[in-house]
């Protein structure tokens, strides 16, 4: 599964990161928000806008998402 690393990046660049990745790398793919609310917010509209789902890997990790096609 590919995966997308957002730590050390922008708040400012995420929208244009999250959207090329997912341009490039169809879902099931990874995202790792890191712990930041403000960062896992930007990167779930830009899932939304791409009509995907995403939910948390696991309840352990909350800093990273897994993107899918359909909602569980």
């Amino acid at each position: 599964m590919e995966t997308l690393d957002l730590h050390n990046k922008r708040h400012s660049e995420v929208e244009r990161i999250v959207e090329d990745f997912l341009i490039f790398n169809p879902p099931p793919v990874k995202i790792i928000t890191g712990n930041s609310d403000k960062m896992k917010q930007l990167v779930i509209v830009v899932i939304k806008k791409f009509g995907f789902y995403c939910h948390y890997e696991n309840l352990r990790n909350s800093g990273c998402l897994v993107v899918t096609r359909t909602d569980l």
